[in-house]
């Protein structure tokens, strides 16, 4: 009898562990089914935004080389942006300014702020930059206005992201524009954009790219 008893007890020992083996082998195998579509879907967005990249880059290369041909149609000059090496590229890291001086670099920065939907804040900075080089008082006034309009007022449709005391402020000092009314403003992006998004674009797939020695496009070289 007692060895009638041990048999089942044992039977149903074995029973429970080919269970056990059995689904955990269904867990390991679903494990595997569903890492490998994420995996898949990761290497296919990567290429994805990568592509959207190099799109948005050519674009603001291709704007850049229009704006340059046009302001120097009269001397006879005519400049190219082409990708630079990776030694040039890896010298944006040492600094923001570094990048921000450069072309191309510039052009790369804003592809991505954009992917980032937060490009509204190097065209401010850009607009900052162009307004601080108006020597026209009329025309200080209007490019004030249109500033404030584009960037500044309340639902604005590329308003930055700044307090309501320095919005105020801009609003009053635009009254009678000088070369310093969005100085505090255009320092908050600047600060913005080197803390957070510029330490981004430096560990981003498209930076990366741009320090290897392989090309990503004909159509990111510019024309």
């Amino acid at each position: 009898a007692g060895a009638a008893q041990a048999r089942p007890d044992r039977l149903g020992m074995q029973s429970a562990l080919l269970l056990a083996v059995r689904h955990g082998g269904r867990m390991e195998r679903g494990g595997r089914r569903r890492s490998e579509p994420e995996e898949a879907d990761k290497g296919r967005m990567k290429r994805t935004i990568i592509k959207d990249w190099k799109t948005r880059l050519s674009y603001f290369l291709q704007n850049s080389s229009n704006s340059n041909k046009r302001k120097s149609k009269k001397a006879g000059k005519h400049r190219n942006y082409f990708r630079p090496s990776p030694e040039e590229a890896q010298l944006w890291s040492e600094a923001f300014d570094e990048l921000l001086a450069n072309k191309y670099g510039l052009a790369a920065f804003r592809a991505f702020l954009k992917s980032e939907f937060c490009e509204e804040n190097i065209e401010f900075w850009l607009a900052c930059e162009d307004f601080k080089k108006t020597k026209s008082p009329q025309k200080l006034t209007s490019k004030a206005k249109k500033i404030y309009n584009d960037f500044i007022e309340k639902e604005a449709p590329k308003e930055i992201n700044i307090d309501f005391q320095t919005k105020n402020m801009i609003a009053q000092n635009i009254q009678e524009a000088t070369h310093t009314c969005f100085s505090a403003a255009q320092k908050r992006v600047y600060s913005l954009m080197e803390n957070n998004s510029y330490p981004r674009f430096l560990e981003s797939e498209f930076y990366q790219e741009l320090c290897k020695k392989t090309p990503i496009s004909r159509a990111a070289q510019g024309t």
